[in-house]
């Protein structure tokens, strides 16, 4: 696959093409020159997110970077055999898996609007009419996958 590329805006690139500070070991890109950095989105007990774009068509997506080794386990596994054959407006929609050396990248739909813990957590609380929006999305997503047989976790 690809070789890496330094990352751009206010992150600074580290030795052999990767990012700086405590991401300088995950691959800026992934499979050749198809995606181009856009910024880092977070990082979990799993590895990192990154918003990265398709250069040919432009899309935003997110990609989780996930250590290829003992971390990638029947769960991982399990996440991208039943997420690839889910299609519902209020899932985040699986695009592929790439791996590189290090590293096993699961790109997926980006979703603009953010984390709704991160909603909750600064809004404080939601009116009655927020909430609901959001519960019947959460519902109508699990209801799917519940139907489709996926497990939910």
């Amino acid at each position: 696959v690809g070789g890496r590329v330094v990352g751009a805006g206010a992150m600074e690139s580290g030795p052999a093409g990767t990012m700086g500070g405590p991401l300088s070991d995950v691959p800026a890109m992934l499979d050749g020159d198809r995606y181009e950095l856009v910024r880092s989105i977070g990082s979990g007990n799993f590895g990192v997110a990154r918003l990265m774009r398709n250069r040919a068509s432009g899309e935003l997506v997110a990609v989780k970077y996930i250590d290829r080794g003992e971390k990638i386990d029947e769960n991982v596994q399990r996440e991208i055999i039943n997420h690839r054959s889910l299609r519902h407006p209020n899932i985040i929609r699986f695009k592929e898996v790439i791996l590189t050396p290090t590293h096993l990248a699961i790109v997926m739909e980006y979703a603009s609007g953010g984390e709704l813990f991160e909603r909750i957590c600064t809004a404080g609380r939601f009116s009655v009419d927020e909430a609901r929006f959001f519960f019947q999305q959460l519902i109508s997503g699990v209801s799917y996958c519940h139907s489709m047989c996926a497990i939910v976790t």
